[in-house]
């Protein structure tokens, strides 16, 4: 079965209940589904901050954070 007849089923499925329970469940599910992403709250900048960041990491450029804070440390 392919993806859009799923789809379909899950809509015969949906429009032929009448519980409220089942609706609200489903409701909850694309709400947590929503919710998980966060990623596309961010602004262009802050994605972009991020991907600086990981590419920093992945190639190593980091510091100890012992080290660094000694520095700003009185």
């Amino acid at each position: 079965m392919n993806i859009q007849t799923e789809k379909l089923e899950l809509m015969k499925l949906l429009l032929n209940t009448e519980n409220p329970k089942v609706i609200q469940a489903i409701k909850r599910v694309f709400q947590k589904e929503k919710a998980a992403d966060f990623w596309n709250e961010l602004t262009v900048e802050q994605q972009q901050e991020i991907q600086e960041a990981t590419a920093e990491i992945n190639r190593g450029d980091t510091t100890n954070y012992e080290s660094f804070m000694v520095k700003h440390r009185r």
